[in-house]
């Protein structure tokens, strides 16, 4: 595998909140990316920024040495990499894939054998940060994949991450990803909770959050999502409908295993709830919304 250099053909497919940023890092740091995304509209940023527009998956493998992918469900990952016009049709012997989308690990898995058959090299990489992590480069990144390719790419994720942790074999990186959504989903709702019995008990949200926030409590989501909250700011890092998609793998993952996950189960639940609402391309902190109308109550 050649080394990564500022010569290196980089191509992105998924120019949504978080991939049109990682695309920018991109190439603030000097790399000339070939991008695709499925409504044209959101790719155009990217384009005006100095990325060269291809029309399908196939056409973006063909013209990149290594192909980024984060799109919405698993289904739009299997279409780009398996479909007929798909990144696999495009990619030549020692190109290496990237999917950054929290997907099935089953799913990673058949498109690591599909690109071996093809001596390409596939890694699952999916991301943990939201919209700020995506624009600051502190995205944590669980990596699974054939280690000599991990390596080979690290230079382009240390431009994304600060957290990049090899894994294992192919899925590993989607299954660490899992477990990262099932922690997060406790802690949503926690965060919620706590917010709305604080305004209930007639607290300064703001007060109250600097003295929690220091201590056992503390976590991302105070720090980055509770703040959004108290503004009444919905607005996603990350939307709702795609934490629905993780929660749904995880729990389809457990049942495999044959685990029992109440909590994560009941979360589920509430953000389905919040979906209903027509909220489901809002953040995740829009939970809080969900809670308000559990509660008869519009804090």
């Amino acid at each position: 595998m050649k080394k990564i250099t500022k010569d290196t053909k980089i191509g992105w497919i998924g120019t949504g909140v978080m991939g049109a940023a990682m695309v920018d890092r991109l190439q603030e740091s000097g790399y000339s990316c070939t991008v695709y995304n499925r409504t044209k509209t959101k790719a155009e940023a990217c384009i005006d920024k100095g990325a060269t527009w291809a029309d399908t998956p196939q056409k973006v493998a063909e013209q990149s040495e290594v192909v980024f992918t984060i799109v919405g469900f698993p289904q739009d990952v299997r279409s780009v990499y398996l479909g007929e016009d798909g990144v696999l049709a495009g990619a030549t012997a020692e190109s290496i894939l990237v999917d950054m989308t929290t997907t099935e690990p089953s799913l990673a898995q058949d498109i690591y054998q599909a690109g071996q058959k093809q001596q390409v090299s596939t890694i699952d990489a999916p991301v943990s940060g939201g919209d700020i992590g995506a624009k600051n480069g502190g995205l944590s990144i669980m990596v699974g994949g054939d280690k000599e390719a991990v390596n080979t790419v690290m230079p382009l994720f240390e431009i994304m991450g600060k957290n990049i942790v090899y894994q294992g074999e192919a899925g590993s990186g989607q299954h660490t990803k899992m477990c990262n959504q099932i922690t997060i989903a406790g802690t949503m709702i926690g965060v919620c909770e706590c917010l709305l019995y604080a305004h209930r008990a007639g607290l300064d949200l703001t007060t109250m959050l600097q003295s929690i926030s220091g201590g056992a409590a503390a976590c991302w989501t105070l720090d980055n999502l509770a703040p959004r909250v108290v503004d009444r700011n919905f607005d996603p890092g990350f939307y709702v409908e795609h934490f629905i998609k993780d929660m749904g793998i995880a729990l389809t993952e457990a049942n495999h295993m044959g685990l029992a996950l109440p909590g994560l189960a009941m979360v589920k639940q509430l953000y389905e709830a919040v979906k209903a609402q027509g909220h489901g391309k809002l953040g995740t902190q829009a939970l809080m919304l969900g809670l308000e109308t559990l509660n008869g109550t519009n804090e």
